[in-house]
């Protein structure tokens, strides 16, 4: 597709109009095979290529090609935000429960950017009902064929051409699919009270489509507000102020804008407690009391994080506790972090999940990645500051940086298996900037924008000049690019500018770092100290045969996750070696769920078909991928026990997220 130039094309995409968007293609034949489950092409023979089968072939194609030039800024959307662009949303939303659909009016507020009389969106399922402007004027609208998992181009004919500079209303009324892929809708039986129906949202990354119609990439930012009536017994809560209640109506206030994978929304019955001036928790009444003392401290990483970042520009930050098929630890939603219930270890063990959605309200909701290829912009950086702020909180200097380098670490750990044990070291997706033309967003998700981001953010704060300097670019950096979404490249020029005169930077390979398979090329010099007493005691698990709670007691939960993760990482221990020490090291009845996850993937490893009811039970009353997916996979080279592995998830797949379902799919091999 050719790349349209103009004058009027803000500066703000300007930079991505390249010939690199184009420069990489991919084999059509590839994917049609991949699409339709086959392993090579030459199995469409004259004896099995029927005419379902070509029809398929042609209609797959055809959105290949479609795939292939989705949009100049963003290989995931379809829309086209250098022509118009969106910058507010007004919303009213109706909650079905019985029906598991929105209905919904969007108000699109518009900048138009260059003369054109059609605008282009994103939807997946939708139901479209009527298309207006401002002023009740019909328009005329057509939706392309869908393409899997990526939905279609809505194309909107205004009816005259509008000139740069000019403002654009669009009314759209529509309903959401009851299989809307950002939406779960939980079942009485599927809640802690079991009495009520759920509903929660799920938009990360492009999944907000199938909620409105929308220019679903986060190169857009805008405001909204909106006003969701549901059922009078039911709590709404968005990503956004709440304002007054009136009638079953809920009003809603987002003044800072947003991409739209950060819009949510939670109905259910709830109650919640305070945290602290600006925090509320909220969760079903069965978990309210637990999260409330889990999450206590909120307010104590709100300000350490200010001291690092500067003010917080969000008003609120609520806390929600989600039911147990979550899939995710936390998502960032601005103004209402969703968590998973697995953080209610009880001991507030799991408090750097809370710090890194905080910090998400600075890297990643305010300064944004412009596309999904640049996601450790995202999440790079947030693990980088998240670190900092935890060590922030320790009062000695010397024991904060030591517990910096330890999380760093058990961080190197989960890279290492991530690019080592799962994906492959040649694996494109290893790439910290890796090339989505085709490629979902989700089937991308890893560690890797997460550790090996950080990582290379801590390797050019050892080389510029250590925490000072970099803290101080770091703010200059969160201040210039606020409220604005930015790619990787954009990243590297503003770095090279802040530190023109530090000669270190001339020794980075930025080929090597972003666009290199694998580890990454550099590992910084991490304080070990920590890690040591484990590691002298994984030499002394393998030498000996008995074990001793002494060997562990004065491990904190973090060295403890530590030693399971560096047993994950050897050779599979005898059952009976294995239960011995899961007796003597008290890991057989942690309540902790990041222990209680590597303990159970230890005895997989080491065939105990005795605990194969609770690994099942640990999958199946959970829905966090970080542990549901590794614990498959591990279950799937176990091949005595692959099939009870794949009937159990096609047993439980109906009531999973679509993120999880699609995913594991593809772990389990049953779709490619």
């Amino acid at each position: 597709m050719a790349v349209i130039c103009s004058k009027a094309i803000k500066r703000h995409f300007r930079s991505l109009l390249s010939p690199k968007i184009y420069a990489r293609e991919r084999s059509c034949i590839a994917i049609i095979a991949n699409r339709l489950n086959l392993s090579s092409f030459s199995k469409y023979s004259s004896n099995n290529f029927s005419n379902s089968a070509i029809n398929k072939y042609f209609a797959i194609n055809s959105q290949v090609k479609a795939m292939g030039a989705l949009s100049p800024l963003d290989p995931s959307s379809f829309s086209r935000p250098e022509v118009a662009i969106i910058r507010h949303i007004s919303l009213i939303l109706d909650v079905d429960f019985e029906k598991k659909v929105l209905k919904g009016t969007a108000d699109l507020n518009f900048d138009v950017l260059q003369a054109t009389d059609e605008i282009i969106l994103d939807v997946n399922d939708l139901i479209i009902q009527s298309i207006e402007l401002r002023d009740g004027t019909k328009l005329q609208y057509n939706t392309d064929q869908h393409v899997p998992n990526f939905g279609s181009k809505l194309s909107i004919t205004l009816g005259n051409q509008y000139s740069a500079g000019q403002k654009l209303v669009i009314r759209i009324k529509y309903r959401t699919s009851p299989s809307a892929s950002a939406l779960q809708w939980l079942e009485p039986n599927q809640t802690s009270g079991k009495k009520y129906p759920y509903l929660f949202s799920q938009c990360q990354p492009i999944h907000a489509r199938s909620i409105l119609p929308c220019q679903d990439t986060p190169a857009v930012k805008f405001t909204y507000d909106a006003e969701v009536t549901a059922p009078e017994e039911f709590t709404v809560l968005m990503s956004a102020v709440r304002g007054e209640n009136r009638n079953k109506t809920t009003m809603f206030q987002q003044s800072v804008p947003i991409p739209s994978y950060l819009l949510a929304i939670a109905v259910g019955v709830l109650e919640h407690r305070r945290l602290g001036p600006r925090s509320l928790v909220w969760s079903e009444k069965e978990e309210i009391e637990r999260s409330a003392w889990e999450f206590a401290e909120t307010e104590k990483y709100l300000e350490a994080a200010e001291n690092l970042c500067g003010p917080y520009q969000w008003g609120q930050y609520d806390l929600l506790v989600l039911p147990p098929s979550f899939p995710y630890g936390g998502m960032e939603n601005p103004c209402l972090t969703f968590v998973t219930p697995t953080l209610l270890a009880g001991d507030r063990s799991q408090a750097d999940v809370i710090v890194h959605e905080i910090m998400h309200s600075w890297t990643g909701n305010l300064v944004t990645n412009r596309n999904f290829e640049h996601f450790w912009l995202n999440e790079g950086f947030t693990v980088f500051l998240e670190r900092k702020v935890g060590a922030s909180l320790i009062a000695d200097a010397a024991e904060a940086k030591r517990s910096r380098d330890f999380h760093s670490l058990l961080g190197l750990q989960e890279l290492s298996e991530t690019i080592n044990g799962h994906l492959g070291s040649s694996n494109p997706l290893t790439k910290l900037v890796p090339d989505l033309k085709g490629v979902h967003p989700d089937d991308a998700f890893s560690r890797v924008p997460y550790e090996k981001g950080s990582l290379f953010l801590r390797y050019l704060e050892d080389l510029v000049g250590g925490p000072e300097v970099f803290d101080e670019f770091m703010r200059s950096y969160l201040g210039n690019y606020q409220k604005r979404s930015l790619d990787t490249d954009e990243f590297k020029e503003y770095l090279l500018n802040y530190f023109s005169g530090n000669q270190n930077l001339t020794s980075v390979d930025w080929n090597a770092w972003f666009y290199s398979s694998g580890m990454p090329p550099i590992i910084p010099n991490y304080d070990t100290s920590m890690t040591k007493a484990v590691t002298e005691l994984v030499a002394k698990i393998f030498e000996a045969g008995t074990f001793s709670y002494d060997d562990v007691k004065c491990f904190t939960p973090h060295q403890m996750i530590n030693l399971l993760q560096e047993l994950i990482d050897k050779d599979a221990l005898p059952i009976e070696k294995l239960r011995s020490l899961g007796d003597a090291y008290k890991v057989n009845n942690s309540k902790n769920s990041e222990i209680i996850y590597r303990w159970l993937r230890l005895c997989i490893r080491s065939r105990d078909r005795t605990k194969l009811k609770e690994v099942f039970s640990f999958v199946n009353q959970q829905g966090r991928m970080k542990y549901v997916r590794p614990i498959y996979r591990d279950l799937y080279t176990w091949e005595d026990v692959r099939q009870q592995a794949i009937d159990n998830f096609l047993q439980n797949e109906p009531y999973m997220m679509h993120v999880s379902a699609y995913t594991l799919r593809k772990d389990l091999h049953l779709s490619e």
